[in-house]
């Protein structure tokens, strides 16, 4: 974090990181290399908008989301209540 102090590289530094790159990796991977770039930022861009939509998505209104009151009750249980006093019934079994 130190180099941050003295501020980006200028033109010509960047002429030189190229130089050192291209004589480390060859002139055959550095489309390679260009290229997964490219496709890292693409993913990072897109997990970024995933992660700002639902963001938005949570930070709506109350009685807009998908979890409103009025679809909860017109939903059917998860579970079956249980019946008063803890009585089960039992399930007659049907002749096969």
């Amino acid at each position: 974090m130190l180099w941050l102090a003295f501020g980006l590289p200028s033109g010509s530094e960047w002429f030189w990181i190229f130089v050192v790159v291209f004589l480390l990796f060859g002139a055959k991977k550095l489309p390679e290399l260009a290229r997964g770039v490219g496709k890292a930022l693409g993913e990072f861009h897109k997990a970024r908008e995933d992660f700002e939509r639902e963001i938005h998505h949570s930070l709506r209104e109350p009685g807009t989301g998908v979890s409103s009151s009025a679809e909860q009750a017109s939903s059917p249980p998860s579970a079956p209540t249980p019946p008063p006093n803890g009585v089960i019934p039992r399930e007659e079994k049907k002749p096969s």
